[in-house]
Protein backbone atom coordinates (compact mmCIF):
# COMPACT_ATOMS: atom_id res chain seq x y z
CA UNK A 1 0.00 0.00 0.00
CA UNK A 2 0.97 3.71 -0.48
CA UNK A 3 1.26 5.71 2.81
CA UNK A 4 3.31 8.82 3.80
CA UNK A 5 5.39 8.30 6.81
CA UNK A 6 7.90 10.46 9.26
CA UNK A 7 11.92 10.21 8.04
CA UNK A 8 14.21 12.80 10.43
CA UNK A 9 11.34 14.96 12.18
CA UNK A 10 12.36 18.92 10.78
CA UNK A 11 10.64 21.78 9.20
CA UNK A 12 8.07 20.36 7.43
CA UNK A 13 9.20 22.40 3.60
CA UNK A 14 12.45 20.20 4.49
CA UNK A 15 10.42 16.96 3.37
CA UNK A 16 10.63 15.15 6.54
CA UNK A 17 7.50 13.51 5.58
CA UNK A 18 7.97 10.57 2.63
CA UNK A 19 6.09 9.02 0.54
CA UNK A 20 6.44 5.43 0.92
CA UNK A 21 5.08 1.46 0.13
CA UNK A 22 4.13 -0.56 3.07
CA UNK A 23 2.74 -3.79 3.64
CA UNK A 24 -0.75 -4.08 4.02
CA UNK A 25 -1.35 -4.58 8.01
CA UNK A 26 -2.92 -7.58 9.72
CA UNK A 27 -5.64 -6.48 12.53
CA UNK A 28 -4.87 -8.05 15.43
CA UNK A 29 -6.88 -9.59 17.78
CA UNK A 30 -9.87 -7.17 19.00
CA UNK A 31 -8.70 -4.74 15.75
CA UNK A 32 -10.20 -4.10 12.41
CA UNK A 33 -8.86 -3.15 9.22
CA UNK A 34 -10.38 0.35 7.54
CA UNK A 35 -9.76 0.74 4.07
CA UNK A 36 -9.06 4.83 4.56
CA UNK A 37 -11.31 7.04 2.16
CA UNK A 38 -10.23 10.40 3.87
CA UNK A 39 -8.24 11.40 6.37
CA UNK A 40 -8.25 15.07 7.91
CA UNK A 41 -5.11 16.88 7.96
CA UNK A 42 -4.15 18.15 11.89
CA UNK A 43 -1.89 20.83 13.18
CA UNK A 44 -0.62 17.78 15.86
CA UNK A 45 0.67 15.50 12.39
CA UNK A 46 2.29 19.00 11.74
CA UNK A 47 4.26 18.95 15.25
CA UNK A 48 5.03 15.14 14.69
CA UNK A 49 6.44 15.55 11.91
CA UNK A 50 8.73 18.70 12.52
CA UNK A 51 9.52 17.34 15.92
CA UNK A 52 7.85 19.58 18.45
CA UNK A 53 6.83 16.00 19.57
CA UNK A 54 9.20 14.08 20.30
CA UNK A 55 8.81 10.83 18.20
CA UNK A 56 7.88 7.21 19.73
CA UNK A 57 8.60 5.31 16.82
CA UNK A 58 10.39 5.53 13.94
CA UNK A 59 9.56 5.90 10.41
CA UNK A 60 5.66 6.32 11.80
CA UNK A 61 2.74 6.90 9.55
CA UNK A 62 0.82 10.39 10.97
CA UNK A 63 -2.63 11.23 10.34
CA UNK A 64 -6.05 10.54 13.49
CA UNK A 65 -8.89 11.38 11.38
CA UNK A 66 -9.59 8.67 9.15
CA UNK A 67 -12.97 7.49 8.01
CA UNK A 68 -12.90 4.37 6.20
CA UNK A 69 -14.66 1.08 5.89
CA UNK A 70 -13.90 -2.19 7.20
CA UNK A 71 -12.37 -4.56 4.97
CA UNK A 72 -10.94 -7.39 7.74
CA UNK A 73 -11.45 -8.48 11.05
CA UNK A 74 -9.20 -9.77 13.82
CA UNK A 75 -9.85 -12.60 15.96
CA UNK A 76 -12.19 -11.57 19.02
CA UNK A 77 -13.35 -8.88 17.07
CA UNK A 78 -17.03 -8.42 16.36
CA UNK A 79 -18.11 -4.67 17.16
CA UNK A 80 -18.26 -3.99 13.58
CA UNK A 81 -19.38 -6.03 10.62
CA UNK A 82 -17.09 -5.97 7.29
CA UNK A 83 -18.25 -2.95 4.89
CA UNK A 84 -19.23 -0.62 8.22
CA UNK A 85 -18.22 3.04 7.83
CA UNK A 86 -15.76 4.05 11.02
CA UNK A 87 -13.54 6.34 12.28
CA UNK A 88 -10.03 6.30 13.29
CA UNK A 89 -9.29 8.82 16.00
CA UNK A 90 -6.15 10.19 17.92
CA UNK A 91 -6.92 8.19 21.19
CA UNK A 92 -5.94 4.45 20.75
CA UNK A 93 -5.98 3.05 23.69
CA UNK A 94 -6.48 3.23 27.30
CA UNK A 95 -4.68 0.41 30.55
CA UNK A 96 -8.25 0.50 31.52
CA UNK A 97 -7.34 -0.15 35.11
CA UNK A 98 -5.35 3.00 36.14
CA UNK A 99 -7.55 5.48 39.19
CA UNK A 100 -8.04 7.65 35.81
CA UNK A 101 -9.69 4.88 33.92
CA UNK A 102 -11.72 3.46 36.42
CA UNK A 103 -12.77 7.82 37.53
CA UNK A 104 -14.28 8.29 33.30
CA UNK A 105 -10.90 10.39 33.05
CA UNK A 106 -9.34 7.95 30.50
CA UNK A 107 -7.72 10.79 28.73
CA UNK A 108 -5.15 11.33 31.46
CA UNK A 109 -4.40 7.56 31.32
CA UNK A 110 -0.46 6.97 32.12
CA UNK A 111 -0.31 4.15 30.02
CA UNK A 112 -2.79 6.11 26.90
CA UNK A 113 -1.67 5.49 23.20
CA UNK A 114 -2.60 7.62 20.33
CA UNK A 115 -2.81 6.96 16.57
CA UNK A 116 -0.31 8.21 14.35
CA UNK A 117 2.65 9.11 17.14
CA UNK A 118 2.74 5.22 19.13
CA UNK A 119 1.24 2.97 15.98
CA UNK A 120 0.96 3.80 12.14
CA UNK A 121 -2.30 6.31 11.00
CA UNK A 122 -4.18 7.16 8.94
CA UNK A 123 -2.12 9.33 5.71
CA UNK A 124 -2.40 5.60 4.28
CA UNK A 125 -4.48 3.29 2.35
CA UNK A 126 -5.26 1.03 4.94
CA UNK A 127 -4.98 1.31 8.75
CA UNK A 128 -5.35 -0.79 11.87
CA UNK A 129 -7.62 0.39 14.87
CA UNK A 130 -8.34 -1.55 18.21
CA UNK A 131 -12.16 -1.55 17.38
CA UNK A 132 -13.27 -0.48 21.22
CA UNK A 133 -11.39 2.93 20.28
CA UNK A 134 -12.87 3.44 17.16
CA UNK A 135 -16.00 5.00 15.86
CA UNK A 136 -19.31 4.22 14.21
CA UNK A 137 -19.70 6.81 11.43
CA UNK A 138 -22.99 7.31 9.29
CA UNK A 139 -22.85 5.86 5.62
CA UNK A 140 -24.81 9.00 4.15
CA UNK A 141 -22.29 11.51 4.33
CA UNK A 142 -19.14 12.14 2.81
CA UNK A 143 -16.16 10.94 4.34
CA UNK A 144 -13.91 14.24 3.77
CA UNK A 145 -17.08 16.06 5.61
CA UNK A 146 -16.68 13.41 8.95
CA UNK A 147 -12.66 13.12 8.70
CA UNK A 148 -12.41 16.55 10.68
CA UNK A 149 -14.68 16.23 13.26
CA UNK A 150 -12.42 12.79 14.55
CA UNK A 151 -9.59 15.04 16.04
CA UNK A 152 -10.35 18.64 15.45
CA UNK A 153 -13.66 18.11 16.47
CA UNK A 154 -13.53 16.13 19.39
CA UNK A 155 -10.75 18.54 20.75
CA UNK A 156 -13.14 21.43 20.13
CA UNK A 157 -15.61 19.71 22.33
CA UNK A 158 -13.51 19.17 25.24
CA UNK A 159 -12.22 22.32 24.78
CA UNK A 160 -15.77 23.95 24.89
CA UNK A 161 -16.21 21.92 28.14
CA UNK A 162 -13.40 23.09 29.79
CA UNK A 163 -14.10 26.35 28.90
CA UNK A 164 -16.79 26.78 31.51
CA UNK A 165 -19.00 28.94 29.15
CA UNK A 166 -21.97 29.50 30.37
CA UNK A 167 -25.61 29.87 28.39
CA UNK A 168 -25.59 32.72 26.26
CA UNK A 169 -21.96 33.68 26.93
CA UNK A 170 -19.49 35.79 25.67
CA UNK A 171 -16.62 33.10 23.75
CA UNK A 172 -13.20 34.42 22.76
CA UNK A 173 -11.47 31.88 20.45
CA UNK A 174 -7.80 32.91 19.96
CA UNK A 175 -6.72 31.31 16.49
CA UNK A 176 -9.33 30.26 13.87
CA UNK A 177 -8.25 26.99 12.38
CA UNK A 178 -9.53 23.43 11.57
CA UNK A 179 -10.79 22.77 15.63
CA UNK A 180 -11.51 26.17 15.99
CA UNK A 181 -13.89 26.72 13.33
CA UNK A 182 -15.89 23.64 14.30
CA UNK A 183 -15.97 24.82 18.23
CA UNK A 184 -17.14 28.24 17.22
CA UNK A 185 -20.27 26.40 15.75
CA UNK A 186 -20.97 24.22 18.24
CA UNK A 187 -21.21 27.29 20.63
CA UNK A 188 -23.21 29.03 18.46
CA UNK A 189 -25.66 26.73 17.88
CA UNK A 190 -25.95 26.30 21.84
CA UNK A 191 -26.59 30.34 22.13
CA UNK A 192 -23.06 31.84 22.84
CA UNK A 193 -21.84 35.13 21.40
CA UNK A 194 -18.49 34.92 19.51
CA UNK A 195 -15.40 37.04 19.37
CA UNK A 196 -12.38 35.50 17.27
CA UNK A 197 -8.73 36.68 17.51
CA UNK A 198 -7.36 35.59 14.23
CA UNK A 199 -4.60 37.37 11.67
CA UNK A 200 -5.41 35.16 8.81
CA UNK A 201 -7.52 37.20 6.39
CA UNK A 202 -9.06 33.80 5.15
CA UNK A 203 -9.82 32.59 8.43
CA UNK A 204 -11.14 36.25 9.59
CA UNK A 205 -13.09 35.64 6.44
CA UNK A 206 -15.01 32.48 7.92
CA UNK A 207 -15.08 33.54 11.45
CA UNK A 208 -17.73 36.52 10.25
CA UNK A 209 -19.05 34.08 7.50
CA UNK A 210 -20.19 31.76 10.66
CA UNK A 211 -21.68 34.20 12.32
CA UNK A 212 -18.62 35.69 14.88
CA UNK A 213 -19.73 39.32 16.75
CA UNK A 214 -16.87 40.65 16.63
CA UNK A 215 -13.31 39.32 14.74
CA UNK A 216 -9.86 41.27 15.52
CA UNK A 217 -6.99 41.56 17.80
CA UNK A 218 -8.77 42.91 20.93
CA UNK A 219 -12.41 41.88 22.21
CA UNK A 220 -14.52 44.93 22.88
CA UNK A 221 -15.60 43.78 25.80
CA UNK A 222 -14.95 41.05 28.80
CA UNK A 223 -15.31 37.37 28.09
CA UNK A 224 -17.13 34.85 30.16
CA UNK A 225 -14.44 32.22 28.59
CA UNK A 226 -12.09 32.13 25.95
CA UNK A 227 -9.85 29.08 24.05
CA UNK A 228 -6.76 29.15 22.70
CA UNK A 229 -6.19 27.24 19.98
CA UNK A 230 -3.14 29.37 18.85
CA UNK A 231 0.60 26.97 19.70
CA UNK A 232 1.60 30.61 21.36
CA UNK A 233 1.93 30.90 24.82
CA UNK A 234 1.69 35.09 24.84
CA UNK A 235 -1.34 34.15 23.32
CA UNK A 236 -2.80 32.87 26.56
CA UNK A 237 -1.57 36.04 28.13
CA UNK A 238 -4.14 38.21 25.76
CA UNK A 239 -6.91 35.84 26.55
CA UNK A 240 -6.72 35.74 30.27
CA UNK A 241 -6.51 39.53 30.20
CA UNK A 242 -9.85 39.27 27.99
CA UNK A 243 -11.84 37.69 30.82
CA UNK A 244 -14.48 39.56 33.22
CA UNK A 245 -13.77 38.07 36.75
CA UNK A 246 -14.39 34.42 37.13
CA UNK A 247 -13.79 33.66 33.63
CA UNK A 248 -11.58 30.39 32.30
CA UNK A 249 -9.40 30.06 29.51
CA UNK A 250 -8.69 26.80 28.03
CA UNK A 251 -5.84 25.77 25.89
CA UNK A 252 -6.47 23.21 23.67
CA UNK A 253 -3.42 22.59 21.62
CA UNK A 254 -1.30 19.26 22.84
CA UNK A 255 1.67 21.89 21.81
CA UNK A 256 2.53 25.32 23.35
CA UNK A 257 5.43 27.57 23.05
CA UNK A 258 6.48 29.07 26.77
CA UNK A 259 4.07 31.18 28.37
CA UNK A 260 5.48 34.39 29.70
CA UNK A 261 5.81 35.56 33.09
CA UNK A 262 2.19 36.37 33.99
CA UNK A 263 1.31 39.48 36.38
CA UNK A 264 -0.82 38.14 38.95
CA UNK A 265 -3.44 41.23 38.95
CA UNK A 266 -3.85 41.33 35.27
CA UNK A 267 -3.76 37.82 33.97
CA UNK A 268 -5.21 35.71 37.32
CA UNK A 269 -6.93 37.31 40.27
CA UNK A 270 -10.39 37.63 40.16
CA UNK A 271 -10.47 34.36 39.87
CA UNK A 272 -10.06 33.76 37.00
CA UNK A 273 -9.04 29.98 35.59
CA UNK A 274 -6.47 28.73 33.67
CA UNK A 275 -7.11 24.88 32.43
CA UNK A 276 -5.27 22.83 30.06
CA UNK A 277 -6.87 20.05 27.72
CA UNK A 278 -5.24 16.60 27.40
CA UNK A 279 -6.54 14.17 24.83
CA UNK A 280 -9.97 13.50 24.93
CA UNK A 281 -12.13 10.19 26.46
CA UNK A 282 -14.19 8.36 24.18
CA UNK A 283 -17.39 9.35 25.96
CA UNK A 284 -16.49 12.92 24.33
CA UNK A 285 -16.62 11.66 20.73
CA UNK A 286 -19.16 9.32 21.34
CA UNK A 287 -21.40 13.23 22.70
CA UNK A 288 -20.13 15.16 19.89
CA UNK A 289 -20.76 12.84 17.06
CA UNK A 290 -24.53 13.26 18.48
CA UNK A 291 -24.78 16.92 18.25
CA UNK A 292 -23.32 16.71 15.08
CA UNK A 293 -25.92 14.32 14.03
CA UNK A 294 -28.67 17.77 14.71
CA UNK A 295 -26.64 20.69 14.91
CA UNK A 296 -26.58 22.46 11.69
CA UNK A 297 -22.65 22.04 11.47
CA UNK A 298 -20.92 21.37 9.11
CA UNK A 299 -16.68 21.50 8.14
CA UNK A 300 -15.59 23.70 5.81
CA UNK A 301 -12.98 21.63 3.98
CA UNK A 302 -10.75 22.10 1.04
CA UNK A 303 -9.80 18.58 -0.55
CA UNK A 304 -6.44 17.57 -1.12
CA UNK A 305 -5.16 14.17 -2.99
CA UNK A 306 -3.53 11.73 -1.30
CA UNK A 307 -0.23 12.44 -3.24
CA UNK A 308 -0.06 16.25 -1.90
CA UNK A 309 -0.08 15.44 1.81
CA UNK A 310 3.22 16.99 2.56
CA UNK A 311 2.12 19.91 0.23
CA UNK A 312 -1.01 20.32 2.75
CA UNK A 313 1.36 19.96 6.10
CA UNK A 314 3.31 22.97 4.78
CA UNK A 315 0.18 25.01 4.52
CA UNK A 316 -0.70 24.30 7.68
CA UNK A 317 2.80 25.38 9.07
CA UNK A 318 2.51 28.95 7.10
CA UNK A 319 -1.60 29.86 7.43
CA UNK A 320 -1.83 29.39 4.47
CA UNK A 321 -5.37 27.55 4.41
CA UNK A 322 -8.79 27.70 6.38
CA UNK A 323 -11.40 25.73 8.14
CA UNK A 324 -9.79 21.91 7.36
CA UNK A 325 -7.85 20.35 4.86
CA UNK A 326 -8.59 16.55 4.38
CA UNK A 327 -6.78 14.63 2.52
CA UNK A 328 -8.83 11.98 0.10
CA UNK A 329 -7.83 8.50 -1.34
CA UNK A 330 -9.09 7.11 -4.93
CA UNK A 331 -9.80 3.85 -3.44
Amino acid sequence: MQAWAVGQPGPVDRGPLQRVRRTVPEPGAGEVLVQVAACGVCRTDLHLTEGDLAPKRPGVVPGHQAVGQVVDRGTAAGRFAIGDRVGIAWLRGTCGVCDFCRQGSENLCPRSTYTGWDADGGFAEYAVVPEDYAYALPADRPAAELAPWLCAGIIGYRSLLRANLPPGGRLGIYGFGSSAHLTAQLALAQGAELFVVTRGERNQALARELGAAFVGERPPVPLDSAIVFAPAGDVVLAALESLKPGGTVAVAGIYLSDVPVQNYERHLFHERDLRSVTSNTRRDGEELFRLVARLPVAAHTTIVPFDAVDRALSDVAHGRASGSLVAVLDN
